[in-house]
């Protein structure tokens, strides 16, 4: 019972890191600034992986598409790869733990294959929690960079809210797929135990070759 609880807690927290995921793929806020002026022309700039936009002091959004994806920066263009892969990651994570779950009907009674199949599924969902990491990371290592760097000449940007999301998001999930390993792995080793009377066994038909080996004491003496 303890490795189905902790089982399905994995199945959660894979499945928080996956929602979450979602929810920063499409936020603005990863990387905002503050331009500085008057009351009037004072406004918010923020970015994220595939608009920019900005908001005066009247509250007015202008947003804008980035022109071409050959165009952008490289680490924005494999952000956008690894945020996506990690999506596709944690779809297929979420798929095999919910089928080699205990408490899951899915996919029969066969424990030993069930707990191979969680396995894999939480190896999906390290290896969305390590897409996302990377990502969220990369992005913050580079308005860092911008930011410290006295010959910038373009707007300095400070770290968004959606970059906390993300490494959040990944935390959730390889700390879910971490959990599935270790108690799918002890479950493992238990099966690959040998049953405890094959040694009895053995000793029942070794004792029967010494007895057959024995000589026949009786003589004729014993029939009447």
């Amino acid at each position: 019972m303890v490795n189905a609880a902790v089982e399905v807690m994995a199945f959660l927290l894979g499945f928080a890191g996956w929602a979450m995921s979602g929810i920063v793929i499409p936020y603005r806020y990863w990387k905002i600034s503050t331009i500085d002026g008057n009351v009037i022309t004072a406004s918010i700039a923020y970015e994220n992986l595939w608009l920019s936009c900005a908001t005066d002091s009247t509250g007015v959004h202008n947003c804008r598409e980035f022109p071409s994806m050959l165009g952008l920066a490289g680490f924005v263009q494999a952000c956008r790869a690894l945020m996506i892969a990690s999506i596709v990651l944690g779809t297929f994570g979420l798929i095999f733990t919910l089928v080699g779950m205990q408490c899951s009907k899915i996919g029969g009674e066969n424990y030993i294959v069930k707990g191979r199949i969680a396995v894999l599924g939480g190896v999906f969902f390290i290896l969305q929690g390590l897409s996302t990491m990377i990502a969220v990371s990369w992005y913050a290592f580079n308005i860092t960079q911008e930011f410290f760097d006295p010959l910038y000449p373009g707007t300095k940007f400070e770290i968004g809210e959606g970059l906390y999301i993300g490494w959040c998001s990944a935390t959730l999930a390889l700390i879910g797929g971490c959990c599935l390993l270790c108690a799918c792995g002890k479950n493992n080793k238990k099966e690959k135990m040998s049953y405890p009377y094959q040694s009895q066994r053995r000793g029942t038909v070794y004792t029967t070759s010494i007895m057959s080996q024995q000589p026949n004491n009786y003589g004729r003496n014993a029939y009447v």
